[in-house]
């Protein structure tokens, strides 16, 4: 049995690529949130946390505002094949942005 190459596979690398050389800014706040949260006193956990949160949600949405440009000129069936390729790649990549990718 062959198994099938994804015919997104390349697109989306380029397109994450792309994502990593226009929001680094954004990756980086992502990156020193979590440094934040992971060195907070007890009583700034909470908060730090949650500043952490609003900019893992401010990547995602770039990046789903991203897929869902790119989805549009696509077909249904192959707008879906993408969406889960490009959703599966953002897993990999970033996790902590995978795991609300889904959701967008």
């Amino acid at each position: 049995m062959r198994i099938r190459r994804d015919p997104f596979r390349d697109v989306i690398a380029r397109q994450l690529d792309l994502f990593v050389e226009d929001e680094a800014d954004l990756l980086e706040e992502c990156r020193e949130k979590f440094r934040a949260y992971n060195s907070a006193d007890r009583e700034d956990r909470e908060e730090a946390y949650g500043d952490f949160s609003d900019a893992v949600e401010t990547a995602t949405e770039a990046l789903a505002d991203m897929r869902d440009r790119f989805a549009r000129t696509l077909d249904e069936d192959a707008a879906e094949a993408y969406e889960d390729s490009f959703n599966r790649a953002v897993r990999k990549r970033w996790t902590e942005l995978g795991l609300e990718i889904e959701n967008r």
